[in-house]
């Protein structure tokens, strides 16, 4: 059986742009990647023929996709400014660290309520990194939520 055409079945996160992570952040990019493995919708503009492999990466304060063919032809290499970003993923790491401190003692409607302001700022950055995908990368938004948990990744390594 072929892979879909339109997706990624391979995903690198760059080893230079990590660092130190703590333990729920590793969970949450393990989790994002698998979840993107098993389902994700994306094609990048032009004439390429996926499936395709993706190696993400932080480059002089520059979000890179580097996007391949599933046999490691180069695609093409994208990159993004990463300060119209900036914003949401600090607001998301305040957020996720709230949650993480919730859960350890607050009431069960404590957690929902910041679990629920979590994962509104989750897709306000996944569709903030849609529009700055438009014309470059097609991405249906689940995949965009799962890219945009390893840009906070990626993101925060870098800043450690």
């Amino acid at each position: 059986m072929s892979e879909a055409p339109d997706r990624i079945v391979r995903i690198d996160l760059d080893a230079a742009s990590m660092g130190p992570g703590d333990v729920n952040a590793d969970h949450e990019r393990r989790v994002a990647i698998a979840d993107l493995l098993e389902a994700n919708s994306f094609r990048p503009s032009g004439e390429a023929d996926g499936p395709f492999a993706l190696r993400l990466a932080i480059e002089d304060d520059r979000l890179v996709f580097d996007v391949r063919q599933d046999d490691d032809t180069p695609v093409r290499a994208f990159v993004f400014a990463l300060g119209p970003l900036r914003r949401i993923i600090k607001d998301y790491f305040l957020i996720c660290e709230s949650y993480y401190e919730a859960v350890r003692d607050a009431p069960l409607a404590q957690i929902e309520a910041i679990d629920m302001g979590r994962r509104g700022v989750h897709n306000e950055g996944s569709t903030l990194l849609r529009e700055r995908l438009s014309g470059k990368i097609e991405v249906d938004f689940d995949t965009a939520r799962r890219l945009f948990t390893l840009i906070c990744a990626l993101h925060r390594r870098a800043a450690s």
